[in-house]
């Protein structure tokens, strides 16, 4: 499965939540909570029954039910807003509805959502997400860390942020690219050049957690227009290990030699 076959995938995988016999006002402050994962929200009422409370279910089948006041922060809900709400991308945080810290708000939901969905993201968004991903990488200083550039111009731009990632001595840093303008001249990291328009047409980073499951990360997505890019965060060990098992395997042996030329 390609990596825009995988984002294809994570779409069509999306959950619902149904949300009985409460207040529209209510449904429609879920769907702004909820908005950069991937479940579609709908509201429905019930002759008897209790009031406020959701249901969320995946390819026809249930996986689990809450009160809404799980579900918002607030004096609407129990949940806490607080801290524990996430930046939307654009200013460098990780998306608003997956807080890593206890005591999540919607955690009963969240659980159950292992990638947060994306659309019209920025180049700027791509970038300030990228940078969460690779920060983590840097503070754990250990295991692989796998970026796709698009092109080698682009790869160019960010080859000093790479060079220094790679300084790190137990940091594995491997960069991916199509064969689109001069190869940048590296030290420290791994350069992988592709004909493929998969590699053209994505953005991708992907961090192995240095041998821990918590610390594993990816963001894969795809620029559908002109600089806007669709795809989804995960933070789920077998997507991630999915995603950089297919680069290894797919353009482990397409490897740029400091020189320019390919390497042996």
């Amino acid at each position: 499965m390609s990596l825009i076959e995988l984002i294809a995938g994570v779409e069509a995988h999306e959950a619902t939540l149904t949300v009985f016999n409460a207040d529209p006002a209510v449904t429609d402050e879920l769907r702004e909570h909820f908005a950069d994962r991937n479940v579609r929200i709908v509201d429905d009422q019930t002759a008897a029954g209790p009031e406020r409370f959701a249901v969320l279910a995946r390819d026809g089948e249930f996986v689990t039910a809450v009160t809404v006041g799980e579900l918002l922060p607030g004096p609407d809900g129990d949940g806490e807003s607080g801290d524990g709400s996430r930046g939307n991308g654009s200013g460098g945080g990780e998306p608003r509805a997956g807080a890593s810290t206890g005591g999540r708000v919607g955690e009963a939901v969240l659980d159950h959502l292992d990638e947060t969905m994306f659309t019209s993201y920025s180049r700027a968004d791509m970038v300030a997400a990228s940078r969460e991903i690779e920060d983590r990488a840097w503070r754990v200083g250990d295991g692989e860390l796998h970026a796709g550039f698009q092109t080698l111009d682009v790869l160019t731009g960010e080859s000093d942020t790479y060079d220094l990632l790679g300084e790190k001595e137990r940091l594995d840093v491997h960069a991916y690219a199509a064969d689109e303008g001069d190869a940048p001249s590296v030290e420290h990291y791994a350069v992988h050049v592709g004909e493929t328009a998969e590699l053209r047409e994505t953005w991708f980073v992907a961090y192995d957690g240095g041998g821990y499951d918590d610390a594993k990360c990816a963001l894969l997505a795809e620029e559908r227009a002109p600089s806007e890019f669709y795809g989804f965060w995960s933070y789920d060990p077998e997507t991630v290990d999915y995603i950089i098992d297919y680069l290894t395997e797919r353009y482990g042996g397409s490897e740029r030699a400091d020189d320019g030329g390919a390497a042996a």
